[in-house]
């Protein structure tokens, strides 16, 4: 595959958030709500589109548990499907409940979602107390554990990187915030300058739009860019940029080390337009010529 620059998610990529994000998005609404959804169906989630913020994605986990209260033959397959079929996102499951639910129901559950404290309680568990004062600037109330972010193992060998870096220009398109994009990247040994990343602190819109990534293509001087990402959103993504851009070409790069996995990970990937599918970020060089 022909690319002169690569661009990395780093969640599911560079770091494996199954015990820290997702472990936070299930913990965070069992905490406020006394129920949750399994750890599983985050990825039902992910896969309905348009939940690159995992602070919106609990507020939708949320939204499904207060919902299946009102309506008990509730699944989390047939939300998330209606869900995707409105769009996806936040936006999309605020619909779907209001479709659902007759109008008693819907003024219980709206009553009862509370997003600012549902994003508080995630990060008290995501950063633990000492992070979560130095980032957040306030004193943790809740008596948990917490502190997620110690859990995530690295997934990118070290000759990774540098064979990548070798061949040509590497930047990073998350949706972390800034300052948990930089313990993530500081634990991978991936020190870009800033110009070379983008992340939620940086970009509005999110994934899939391809602003972030048509304007790394552009920092790069780049004629073709790879981008690889463990979710549809992040192969949308790149289709989406060579629509934006068609001057240049952008590869979607579909990686097995996330939530989507095996040959039915593979499967979803090919049907939004994956260029490929990797099992792991450690055989980008060798696709990409990089020995």
């Amino acid at each position: 595959m022909n690319a002169d620059a690569v661009v990395l998610d780093v969640d599911g990529v560079l770091v494996d958030v199954a015990d820290s994000y997702r472990r936070a998005v299930v913990e965070s609404v069992e905490h406020v709500y006394g129920d949750t959804i399994e750890r599983a169906d985050v990825q039902a989630f992910k896969d309905a589109g348009g939940f690159n913020n995992d602070w919106e994605l609990t507020d939708a986990a949320a939204l499904y548990v207060l919902a299946r209260r009102e309506e008990l033959g509730l699944s989390v397959e047939t939300f998330t499907d209606r869900v995707a079929a409105t769009g996806g996102g936040l936006p999309g499951a605020e619909t779907v409940v209001l479709d659902i639910l007759d109008p008693a129901e819907r003024e219980q559950v709206m009553s009862d979602w509370d997003p600012d404290r549902l994003r508080d309680v995630f990060q008290q568990l995501y950063l633990g107390p000492d992070l979560y004062r130095e980032l957040e600037g306030g004193a943790p109330d809740i008596d948990a554990e917490g502190g997620y972010v110690r859990d995530e193992p690295v997934l990118v060998e070290p000759e990774t990187l540098d064979r990548l870096r070798e061949r040509g220009d590497v930047g990073v398109l998350t949706g972390r915030p800034a300052a948990e994009a930089d313990i993530a990247l500081q634990r991978v040994g991936l020190d870009l300058p800033a110009e070379h990343r983008f992340t939620m602190d940086d970009w509005e819109a999110g994934k899939p739009d391809p602003d972030a990534l048509v304007r790394l293509a552009e920092r790069f001087d780049a004629d073709a860019v790879a981008f690889a990402g463990d979710t549809l959103d992040d192969v949308k993504t790149a289709v989406n940029a060579s629509e934006a851009d068609p001057d240049r070409e952008y590869h979607g790069i579909g990686v097995l080390t996330g939530g989507l996995t095996g040959e039915e990970g593979r499967r979803k990937f090919e049907q939004v337009g994956a260029a490929t599918v990797v099992n792991s970020v450690n055989d980008l060089p060798g696709l990409l010529g990089g020995d």
